[in-house]
Order: C-alpha cells, then structure tokens, then sequence
C-alpha cells in the first residue's frame, strides 16, 4: 500500500480547485502549481502552498513535465493528481512520477498510454469484442492509403486524431473532393494539440447519441460501474450539456452497455477512475468511441447521481485500497444536469472570449452545485480553455433538475466577459432537449435560428437602466442639486455598444420621490427608481416592477446583467454619434488574443470574399481567418508564430 501525505494538484482553474477541496476535506496537505499568468487566480489561494512553474504557455508550465516534479520535490508532496487535460492522460508524467518515487493518482502508464490512442485502443476493443465503429485504425498514414480507406468505408466519414480529443483534429467529411484538405487540416492541429498527427478514419453517424459509462476499478482486479451521462448536446464535438441518466436508456440496454464498458476497462487491468464513450444509433446498437483514462469535465454529474466523490476514491485507490462500495451498492437516484460555461460568444460563431473578470455571483440555489475558479479581477487569457465554470443541477425527475438549471443560470451573475449563458438557457428550454430527443446534431439542426446565435442590440430597458446608473453616479460625484430637491431637465445620453450608438434623454423626477428618473429611448417612455444615494445600488425598478440590480462601473463604462448576460456598454456622451467604431471590410483584425499558426496569402495576392488568409490559434483551437471583400492584399502585418492582441490589425485589402 502507498501511503502519502501531500497531493500536489498539477492543473489550473475550476478542477484544480475541486480537487483541492476534496484533498483538503480528506486531511491531506494540499499543493497548488500556477503559471505565471495565473499568479492571482483562485486555486493557488485553496491550497497549503503553491509554487510557480513557469510562463503562460502550457508548454512552459502546465505540461512541463520537469517543472512539475520539481515543484512536488520541493514542497514534500508524495503524490500528484493530474486532474483533466494537461498531462493527465500523459503516460511519461506517469512514469514520471514513478521514478521519482511520487504517486500518480491515476490509471497505469500501459492504460493510459493504449487508450490514449483512438487506433491502438480500437484495435484492442476489437480484440476484446466489444462493438466498434467501422473505420480505418492502420499504421500507415499517407494520402493515399487513407483516400482508398476513406472510399471503402464511404462517406460522410469522421477523420480523428488517433490522440486526440475535445474535438481537436477531428473533421467530417462529405464526399471525396474534401478529404485531402481536411486530412491536412486535422494534422495540423491535432499535431499542435497532441504533438502526434496520426490519423483514424470512421463511418460518420450522423445523429447518434453519445453516450458514456463511468467506470472505476482498484489495484485488486474489482471493477464496478456509476451508471452512463448522456452527452449529446455538442458543438463542434464539444459536450456543451451533460446529464444522467440517459434519457432514452432501458433496463436493459443499460445492462449491455455497462457490462461493454466494464469489459473494456478489464481488458487493460484498468484501475482508478476511468470513462467508456459510446455512440448509440437510432436503432440503439451502440459503439465504442474511446476510453478516457481520466477524471471527465462531467463527472459531477455521476457525483450528485451517486452520492459518491469520485476525487476521494481516486485517492483512496491509489494508496492500494480496494472500492470502498460493490456493484450492488451503488445507487442511482433523481436526475442531474450539467451545463459548461464558456468564455465565448454564440453570436459570433461561438469566437471564445478574453476580458476581466468585473462581477462574479455564482448561485446558491438548493440542489445546484457550481465548480468554478473564478474571482473578480481575474484575467481570462487567450493562453487556455475558455471553460469557465460548470453549473449542475439535481432533482427527484429530469423535469425538475432542468428547471432548477435554468432558474440556476438566471440567477448567476458574470460581468466583463462575454459568455454563453443565454445561449445555454435557450438550449434548456429547446422543445427536442426537454422532451429528451437530442442528439449530436440539435444544434447545428434544430438550433440555427435560435436568438442566441444572433447578435441582440440592447433593449430599450437596458439602455435605460445603463443611463440610470451613470446618471445617478454624476449626481453623486457632482453634488447635483436636481438628484435630491429638484426636478432636472432631460439630460443627453449616448450609449455605445458593438460600434452602434444609442441616444437616450433621462431626467430626475425629485423631491416628489427622491430616486425617480424617466427615461425616452425613441418613442418608448421608462419610469426607473434607484435606492438613495447613500446606499449602493441592489435593485431597480422599472415601470413599478423591482427586480435585482447586477453591474459595475469603471470610468465611461458600464458593465450590466442584461437579459442576454453580461452587456458592456460605454458612455459616448462627449461626442456625436457618427463616430461610432465601424467594421471595415478592408481589413483583417485578430477577433481575440492568440497566435498566428499560418498565412495562407502574400502581398501582391487576388483575393475573393470568404477566402482562407490566416489560421490562428486561441484557447486550444485553431480558427480560420477569412477575407471580408474582393481585392489584392496590399499588406500583411504579422508573421507566422506572432502572439496577436483583439482587434489588432493583421493585413489591408485594396479593392
């Protein structure tokens, strides 16, 4: 039995900060490892001592193998958990660890490092007769092998990096003429995500299910099973909704898949926490996708399902110990439902978001668990995942726990990031998710043209309460006579938001009733009241209704919970309105922080509107860059490898 003390936890944000507490809660002495551009961020705050590791770039801290080792030598700690991402499903970091004689809570090296490929795991799955995808796993990997492979298995077909995974060097192709384009495509980012570029190929199902089986075994040979999640609600091949159970799923076809499962993780004498992903067809056959040899991004799900921390057995297992419950004694009960919240924005193609972070209230609602590690000030960089939090709600059916959510993501209040809350409600409340009908294509299917997707201007309400606040801040700060003792005269307000200027007169109704503002936005006339000035502002009353009053202020901005989430609006008062910031086709901006991976195009070059000129990488996905007009580039700003800021200018297009 391997006994230890100190867990070092070796990753970031809201999983580092799960883990810590469950490792504090269990007695043991707690380590946190940050970046420097996480130096103030919330997990290294959680734990006993934190030490840095290196830069920014993963590849300097968070997958520095070296750094983190030494880290764990320096401050005693005897076991590391690798969390998820990162180097958590690294076979070398568990070797790592081996010969550095510090315990790595997790599966064996030879798990991690079979599973951790979709082609040599496929083929072992094969060999254990569990049921697979169609597909082509081979060793050789050129263009033409993989063209003859693709027409024998027929298209639409998915190309899959082998070690891959979030969606990263994966790519559906429809008919022959896009499979060489895609094929370099999904080497390139597979190869900078995974440092591998191999490749698999595998019939499309175009609408399945997808769906997973937690499984955990200990060092003893006893396996059991925590029930299946179903994770269909994607976007591009990211779960962007979890829930158990599946609601499709019988008595016995959960038998089938769940003994499938155990007996892929026999297969590799698998030990620790660990997840079987399924496809489940409309005819509910159902095959192997992968084995992640990890702790998931859902797993909270299982946890509220179960009553079971898996983090704890995790430790526990680790040390030798056998599962603290059999199969017998694991229970399902009520429903659960995750959603993850992103740093993005769904209105322009789900572009993920930087910014800082201006308010943050998780809700606390009974039945609902927020994992996060955010606080306000934080910086969200464009250096990782944009995964900011994850809200989970449970309840005695589906119905309720769906609810709870949606009520759960209402009440959350996130200011100065973009993120996608509204988008997330609007998926809850779709007519095929509550009536448990989703698949792996609602979105793109059945979700086009859902208002979340599209750019909203802000509300006649909106502005009014924006220009309330700004308004009363002016009365406060320059002792205005009219706020407290005397009606004002309309004051003249311009509000900016996404280059478009909105003009609004607001005027103070006092003495009759101290606080009292009317507000014209076009022909619409608002009645507003505000606390008195001596006490912040809490809440707002529009046209007699109160309701709760979320924003922050810094200089000519605003920031505001809006019906949308968080909406920025800037004070433009002091100039006219026709110098609105407007979008000039001409010319190509970064559209958020990153780094140019490659340029398509030279100077000198004819280009169409819609062409490929740059691909760029930011928060762990690699995005295309495309020209807004006819024309000849007449010059390129930036080269390949160059960090690039938002907005920054990349190359012009003369017409």
């Amino acid at each position: 039995m391997s006994a230890f003390n100190c867990i070092l936890v070796a990753n970031r944000g809201e999983i580092a900060c799960r883990i810590l507490r469950t490792v504090r809660a269990l007695g043991y002495r707690s380590v946190a490892v940050y970046s420097e551009a996480d130096a103030d961020s919330l997990h290294p705050q959680l734990a006993d001592q934190a030490i840095c590791i290196g830069p920014a770039q993963v590849n300097q801290s968070y997958l520095n193998i070296e750094a983190i080792i030494a880290a764990a030598k320096r401050t005693g700690a005897d076991a590391i958990h690798p969390g998820y991402g990162f180097l958590s499903e690294n076979a070398d970091f568990a070797e790592a660890c081996a010969q550095a004689n510090i315990c790595f809570i997790g599966p064996s090296a030879a798990a991690i490092r079979l599973m951790g490929s979709k082609r040599l795991s496929k083929i072992a799955m094969l060999a254990a007769g569990v049921p697979c995808i169609p597909g082509y796993e081979g060793a050789a990997q050129d263009d033409e092998t993989l063209s003859k492979q693709a027409q024998a298995i027929g298209y639409p077909l998915m190309i899959k990096a082998s070690a891959g995974g979030g969606g990263r060097g994966m790519r559906l192709v429809s008919e022959p003429g896009e499979l060489l384009a895609q094929l370099r495509s999904a080497r390139s980012e597979a190869l900078s995500a995974f440092g591998s570029d191999e490749l698999i190929l595998e019939k499309a199902l175009l609408r399945p299910r997808h769906v997973e089986v937690q499984v955990f075994g200990d060092q003893h040979g006893n396996l059991v099973h925590l029930g299946e999640r179903d994770c269909s609600v994607q976007r591009r091949h990211q779960k962007v909704i979890e829930e158990a159970p599946c609601p499709v799923m019988t008595v016995e076809l959960r038998q089938r898949m769940c003994d499938a499962a155990v007996k892929a993780a026999a297969s590799v004498d698998y030990y620790g926490a660990g997840t079987v992903e399924f496809m489940l067809d409309e005819q509910r056959d159902f095959y192997f996708l992968e084995m992640n040899t990890r702790l998931q991004v859902e797993h909270p799900v299982t946890e509220m399902l179960t009553g079971v921390d898996l983090v704890a057995w995790q430790i526990s297992v680790a040390q030798g110990r056998p599962l603290p419950l059999q199969q017998e004694q694991i229970a399902l009960r009520g429903h659960a439902i995750e959603v993850r919240l992103y740093a993005e924005d769904s209105t322009r193609d789900f572009i993920p978001q930087t910014g800082q972070i201006r308010c943050w209230q998780p809700t606390d609602s009974a039945g609902v668990r927020v994992d996060h590690g955010l606080k306000e000030g934080q910086i969200i960089s464009s250096f990782y995942d944009p995964l900011l939090a994850k809200v989970i709600a449970h309840g005695n059916c589906r119905e309720e726990a769906r609810l709870k959510l949606i009520r759960a993501l209402e009440q959350s209040v996130l200011l100065g990031v973009v993120a996608n809350q509204r988008f997330l409600i609007n998926l809850l409340q779709n007519t095929a998710f509550i009536a448990g009908e989703a698949t792996t294509a609602l979105i793109t299917e059945q979700f086009a043209a859902d208002p979340s997707l599209t750019p909203q201007p802000p509300s006649g309400p909106e502005l009014a309460m924006a220009a309330a606040l700004l308004f009363q801040q002016s009365a406060a700060r320059y002792r205005m006579p009219g706020w407290g003792n005397s009606a004002s005269l309309p004051s003249r307000y311009l509000l900016e938001h996404a280059g478009e200027i909105y003009p609004l007169f607001i005027s103070s109704k006092a003495p009759t009733t101290p606080g009292l503002m009317q507000a014209r936005v076009g022909e619409q006339l608002l009645e507003l009241k505000l606390p008195a000035l001596d006490q912040p502002p809490s809440w707002i009353e529009l046209d007699g209704v109160r309701m709760p009053l979320a924003y922050r202020v810094d200089g000519q901005q605003i920031w505001l919970k809006g019906e949308n989430g968080s909406l920025a609006l800037r004070d433009a008062s002091q100039r006219p309105a026709s110098t609105a910031q407007s979008s000039d086709s001409n010319s190509l901006h970064a559209p958020m922080d990153g780094a140019i991976v490659s340029i398509l195009a030279s100077e000198g070059d004819r280009v169409s509107r819609g062409q490929l000129l740059m691909v760029m990488d930011a928060m762990k996905m690699e995005h295309q860059l495309k020209a807004g007009c006819d024309g000849v580039i007449s010059s390129v700003a930036v080269s390949a490898g160059q960090q690039v800021r938002h907005r920054q200018r990349l190359l012009e297009i003369s017409p």
